[in-house]
């Protein structure tokens, strides 16, 4: 066949459709096994950190977050929770939290980088149960957390009381505030 009877303009056109439709299989096929190398959604929630949007939270209230399959409580505490923190230090087990699970930064009396915000994980230190968050002030009742299961008790900076089954105060876990209105969880860090 001679040259004279090629059209050159099919052939380019052949050509690029079959580049267009190699090149969409590429990507078809390159999407999927890219996506694999992300870790699942499972893998994510066992120990991705989390973002609570505070922005909302009323002074005395609390509100629930889950990350790594536990829940953690932010309460914003007022002025009157905040005072109780030096009033009930001669009740508690480990004031100063050197027994107790927090990051260095929250290794104080307030155990918080912002004292009108505490973030705890929500797991009583004796067994695993969860606490309920108790914010009335009464005589005989400062406020805190109680975990009615054993009885165990915990101040407004989750410090164990003397004389009750848990052994150690609760749980602070790594976080930061992003911003003024969100702190994130499972990420260590002042700013």
């Amino acid at each position: 066949m001679s040259s004279e009877g090629i059209d050159k303009s099919r052939r380019r056109f052949l050509t690029a459709a079959t580049s267009v439709v190699g090149g969409a299989g590429v990507v078809a096929v390159a999407v999927p096994f890219l996506s694999s190398w992300n870790p699942s959604a499972r893998a994510q929630s066992a120990g991705a950190p989390v973002e609570a949007n505070i922005s909302k939270l009323e002074p005395g209230a609390q509100i629930i977050v889950k990350w790594q399959g536990k829940p953690v409580w932010v309460v914003r505490r007022d002025e009157k929770a905040l005072a109780t923190l030096d009033e009930i230090t001669p009740q508690l087990r480990d004031p100063d939290s050197n027994e107790s699970i927090q990051p260095e930064y929250c290794k104080n009396h307030t155990r918080s980088i912002k004292p009108e915000y505490l973030v705890v994980v929500g797991i009583c230190t004796h067994l695993g149960c969860s606490p309920s968050f108790r914010p009335e002030i009464t005589a005989d009742w400062l406020g805190g957390f109680f975990c009615p299961c054993h009885g165990s008790k915990f101040d407004f900076a989750a410090r164990v009381h003397k004389g009750v089954p848990a052994p150690t105060n609760l749980v602070i876990p790594p976080h930061k505030y992003v911003s003024d209105d969100v702190v994130l969880i499972g990420e260590d860090g002042v700013a």
